[in-house]
């Protein structure tokens, strides 16, 4: 009778010698380790739908929390079945290199093959990993949900609660598996040597401009710009709550960037970990400098947000780039995301939670990191320009398609079932006008949230 070892020992083994770990284990038994952390993984990043909730909600005006919460609850379970029905056969299905065409509700695919026994079925382009298709299919569907889950506060405070709910449908169903077929899924972008290896520009911008081209329909909050031209700030209601969801996001990445080994690979887990805890670390100390700079004080919500661009920025580059190019990524991406918020005021694009800084504009910047620190090909490493040319048109072709897209969506909903609550309702709060209950029962609304009712 063969030998078993346990999992543990196993586990030690792969960490301390890979070598000897892997003439060790057999086939069944590597299947089942890869499963266990792809799913651990998965639920880490399931968990960061807590993170945005807090953060968002936090950023927010207490009199929209009840709102913003009940959105990022429901956007989870809308994306669970747009993307079981249809997304994830447009994705990952067998078809053309522009879009799948097979495997509508998981349907004509080998769910269980024997362990070791490499996936068959007609989602080929997830033939390299050997791990459950049902496991396969949780992962990405967690990081189809934080897609939807960006524009929630890009457009929060003043979008009807049914109307979000749609477009999340229509999001995750039909435009998010575009990019995510073209880079991910066998598609066009991923022959012409198009890199992003965890979705700093499949997840994060594809949200981002999703939420741009929602905002800009939209229209700014009541109150926010002055007509005069003066920028009325509006702040959050809870910062211990956005503190709290930005470690709980921090957190999260460590499945969402190492869990995209869909192996439990040590060294390859290892560094992309590392390197997600440092971008992430100099993206905050980089805001934090800049915003003081600029600001004559650190404040405390660039502080978050620029945690969170160093770890959106360092996701397509995670495992491609060393250490010490993780920690520069990060450092630009604190920069960055400062002069993002500015800008996006400037211009007179509401974000009342500075998603389009952190997901847009470092989903662009970071996918283009991976063409300029890559240690194998990137242009600061002596490859030349072609990385970082197949990085930009996938960075152009995503977004024009994704926009363009979203924009015709959130147009065609404001022409039929409307998206914008009434001013009386965005004054009044949307947790009363939309939900019927507060987030704070018995507490006056602050004169700040009040206040715009004079203007």
């Amino acid at each position: 009778m063969r030998r078993k070892i346990t999992t543990g020992l196993l586990f030690a083994l792969a960490t301390a010698t890979p070598g000897i770990a892997q003439a060790a284990i057999d086939p069944e038994t590597k299947v089942a380790l890869d499963t266990l952390w792809v799913l651990m993984a998965a639920f880490l990043v399931f968990w960061m739908n807590a993170g945005f909730a807090m953060l968002e909600s936090g950023l927010c005006q207490a009199k929209n929390a009840v709102n913003i919460l009940a959105k990022n609850f429901i956007v989870f379970a809308v994306s669970s079945v747009a993307f079981w029905v249809i997304g994830f056969g447009l994705m990952f299905g067998n078809g053309t290199s522009l879009i799948g065409m097979n495997g509508w509700l998981l349907q004509g695919a080998d769910n269980s093959p024997a362990m070791g026994d490499a996936y068959s079925g007609v989602f080929a382009s997830l033939n390299w990993t050997g791990v459950p298709l049902y496991a396969k299919f949780l992962f990405q569907l967690v990081f189809a949900g934080t897609a939807a889950t960006i524009v929630s506060g890009a457009v929060a405070e003043r979008i009807k609660f049914g109307s979000f709910v749609v477009f999340s449908f229509i999001l995750v169903a039909f435009i998010y598996p575009i990019g995510g077929h073209w880079a991910w899924g066998g598609g066009w972008l991923a022959s012409r040597g198009f890199l992003d290896f965890a979705g700093s520009t499949v997840v994060h911008s594809i949200g981002g401009w999703a939420a741009l081209a929602g905002v800009l329909v939209l229209g700014p909050r009541i109150g926010k710009y002055m007509p005069d031209g003066v920028v009325r700030p509006i702040p959050g209601h809870n910062m211990t709550s956005a503190t709290l969801g930005t470690l709980i996001l921090w957190l999260g990445w460590f499945g969402f960037n190492p869990g995209s080994t869909m192996a439990a690979d040590p060294a390859a887990i290892s560094l992309i970990a590392l390197n997600t805890s440092m971008a992430a670390a100099a993206g905050c100390l980089a805001a934090t400098a800049v915003a003081w700079t600029l600001l004559g004080k650190p404040d405390l919500s660039m502080v978050l947000n620029g945690t969170l661009a160093g770890l959106v920025a360092i996701t397509a580059p995670c495992a491609f780039v060393s250490v010490g190019s993780s920690v520069v990524i990060g450092l630009l991406a604190g920069v960055i995301v400062v002069y993002a918020v500015l800008f996006f005021d400037r211009v007179k694009i509401d974000d009342p939670v500075g998603a389009l800084s952190v997901h847009l504009v470092n989903g662009v910047f970071g996918t283009l990191a991976v063409g300029l620190f890559a240690t194998d090909g990137g242009l600061f490493f002596g490859g030349g320009f072609a990385k970082t040319t197949s990085q930009l048109i996938g960075i152009g072709a995503v977004g024009v398609t994704t926009f363009v897209l979203t924009l015709a969506i959130w147009l065609a909903l404001k022409a039929t079932i409307g998206i914008r609550v009434s001013r009386e309702e965005e004054l009044e709060g949307l947790d009363i006008g939309e939900h019927g209950i507060e987030a704070y029962t018995g507490f006056a609304h602050s004169h700040q949230e009040m206040s715009a009712e004079v203007i």
